[in-house]
């Protein structure tokens, strides 16, 4: 496969190429592809084949030492490989019968030449590559602006006041140095208060779609592993929930992220999973009750 910087100036020279020869010159320079071969237009492929051997025996390199005449077989080879063939041949003879559809006669002239020469795992590999940068960017961009509006809320600004507070002993000093003072400790603040900031989260490299792409077999291998336990322990052999699984069962039911569910009181949680909120009467019973206690408060 050519490198990119080699496919986009073979571009350029086409398309600068374009402004001083009809489109189907692109396939064999100025020369006609059939007179390179010495046959007409409507020649068959075995008439073509014998043209492109006899050739070949007086042109070829290892047959004639001359200069010129290997020039003269890179050209006639040249045209061979496209007449051979029955789609660039038919693209060939569109090229000829509408030399005014530039861009188009280059466009597929293009794709036959490098198009199919493009190894496909390279492009998978390139798209998942891109992908990843855009979607580390976005996310990093976004963790940055919630971080410099979480630094101009009362409350960052109150916590930082209180670490001042804090490490000089109830004393504020207003000295020339307190503003480097200040900058040290809401950098070390911050460090803090970024851990908490939800929807936000720092650019992890395990999330990026190429590592994930790359783990798929594991993760797929793990899935159903996991699946498998589960049918078996609690629906083959019928055993009671354990605590982690009841309590996955209780976020999955009410539609909790593990992130929120990890801030509810423990109390609260153990409330939860023993209502057995999984099995839908009881769902149900608990939804209930919550829309009657929203309109009492109401």
């Amino acid at each position: 496969m050519a490198p990119p910087a080699i496919r986009w100036s073979a571009i350029t020279v086409l398309l600068f190429s374009l402004i001083a020869c009809p489109s189907f010159a692109i396939y064999c320079d100025e020369d006609d592809c059939y007179d390179l071969l010495g046959v007409s237009q409507s020649a068959n492929a075995s008439e073509i084949k014998k043209a492109y051997y006899k050739l070949s025996l007086k042109y070829h390199p290892d047959k004639n030492p001359d200069p010129e005449s290997r020039k003269l077989f890179v050209k006639i080879a040249n045209a061979y490989e496209i007449l051979k063939d029955e789609a660039t041949r038919e693209q060939y003879d569109y090229a000829i019968a509408h030399p005014e559809e530039v861009f188009y006669n280059t466009a597929r002239y293009y794709q036959a030449y490098y198009g199919h020469k493009t190894d496909p795992h390279a492009v998978l590999v390139g798209l998942l590559l891109v992908l990843s940068a855009f979607q580390y960017l976005n996310q990093w961009t976004r963790y940055k602006q919630a971080v410099s509006m979480v630094k101009k809320t009362p409350a960052y600004k109150n916590r930082l006041r209180a670490l001042e507070l804090e490490r000089s002993g109830g004393v504020i000093n207003k000295k020339k140095g307190q503003k480097q003072m200040d900058k040290k400790m809401e950098e070390e603040l911050s460090k803090e208060l970024e851990l908490q900031i939800k929807g936000a989260e720092k650019p992890s490299m395990w999330e990026l779609v190429a590592v994930r792409f790359l783990l798929l077999p594991y993760t797929v291998g793990k899935l159903l592993l996991w699946n498998g336990w589960w049918f078996w322990r609690y629906q083959v052999k019928k055993a009671p929930y354990a605590w982690d699984d009841a309590c996955y069962l209780t976020r999955r039911s009410l539609r909790i992220h593990v992130d929120a569910w990890k801030n509810i009181d423990e109390t609260a949680k153990d409330d939860l999973v023993r209502r057995r909120l999984w099995e839908k009467s009881n769902l149900e019973h608990y939804l209930a009750e919550l829309r009657k206690e929203s309109k009492r408060r109401r």
